[in-house]
């Protein structure tokens, strides 16, 4: 089997020969025939393998594609059929910030290995950009010039719109006359750009809207304007430890862990809006990682100890905080050291 321009045409094609209950053709071939199928239409294939009588295709439009042999269950169809000709398999719906380019596909003999790698963390305007794509947890709705619907996140806003917090209505409504007037492309160039406070998008737009945005303000210090100034009834996810209780917005926290991540965004998310948390951090360490996961900062006050840089290790890792960027225990150790 082959792959035609590989690294060159995103259009690729793939080819086959032999026998047809295994080349996903529908007869013999004794030369490469390209393989059609509607499966493929407006798609490119990422990636596949080949076992001994079966074949997967993983596209660019999350498919997996099998066929061949199943005698083993190889196909992962669920049962035992053969399957000839070219069928499609779902895979898991992608959650924030995951790319198809993260699943990887090996056949063995009668057996298939579907590899997934966990994307790292990006900067915290990348992710922003991805969750505004993604349309997860969308909760305030705009209207365009023809009437389509684009959906945004209306904490990332409030923060993000130059306003006090009793004008916020104001900047939304200022907002909605922007995006009434552009075309759906145009509006989501807008959010974008108030998103990742990145004027390079679409400099002409963004004159628009730039007296109604934080053009100077860092992702970070909106972070933590959140977690300063934000009324602790709105926000909606609850640690609990011990006796106190530590309040955060989901949002923050799917951009910060990958185990809150994994949790708020899986296919059998639990729905309760909070979660005991046992592992052995002191209230000190904890209010430390708190503070962190909003600002990637430590106060400057904040005197560490060997004690709390043991701590914030098993939290770190409870957590999963080791993709970040800045790593927390880099710059414990650094605080540490000065």
């Amino acid at each position: 089997m082959l792959i035609e321009n590989e690294n060159q045409n995103p259009k690729r094609k793939l080819y086959s020969c032999g026998y047809w209950q295994y080349n996903g053709l529908e007869k013999d071939t004794y030369g490469f025939t390209e393989i059609k199928s509607s499966l493929f239409e407006n798609d490119y294939i990422l990636d596949f393998s080949v076992g001994y009588y079966h074949t997967l295709i993983l596209t660019s439009n999350s498919k997996l594609i099998v066929f061949g042999n199943n005698y083993s269950g190889e196909l992962g169809t669920g049962d035992t059929e053969d399957q000839p000709f070219p069928i499609r398999i779902k895979l898991p719906k992608l959650r924030f910030n995951e790319e198809i380019s993260n699943y990887h596909i090996s056949c063995g003999v009668y057996h298939t290995f579907i590899y997934y790698s966990p994307p790292p963390f990006s900067n915290l305007e990348e992710d922003l950009i991805k969750l505004f794509q993604r349309k997860e947890f969308c909760d305030i709705s705009f209207k365009t010039e023809n009437g389509e619907i684009i959906e945004a996140h209306k904490l990332i806003l409030k923060y993000r719109l130059n306003q006090n917090q009793n004008q916020i209505e104001n900047q939304i409504e200022k907002l909605q006359e922007i995006i009434s007037n552009k075309s759906i492309k145009e509006s989501n160039q807008i959010f974008e750009m108030i998103y990742s406070n990145n004027s390079k998008i679409n400099p002409k737009l963004y004159s628009e809207i730039k007296e109604i945005i934080n053009s100077n303000e860092k992702i970070e210090e909106t972070m933590k304007r959140i977690y300063l100034n934000e009324n602790e009834n709105e926000k909606d996810f609850i640690i609990e430890r011990k006796e106190k209780q530590y309040k955060f917005p989901k949002l923050i926290l799917i951009m910060r862990s990958e185990l809150y991540r994994g949790m708020f965004l899986s296919v059998t998310e639990d729905k309760s809006n909070k979660v005991k948390d046992y592992s052995e951090l002191s209230n000190k360490s904890f209010q430390i990682l708190e503070y962190w996961i909003y600002s990637n900062q430590i106060k400057e006050e904040i005197e560490i100890t060997q004690e709390i840089i043991n701590e914030l290790q098993v939290g770190i890792d409870y957590f999963q905080l080791n993709q970040t960027n800045p790593n927390l225990f880099d710059l414990l150790i650094n605080k540490f050291n000065n």
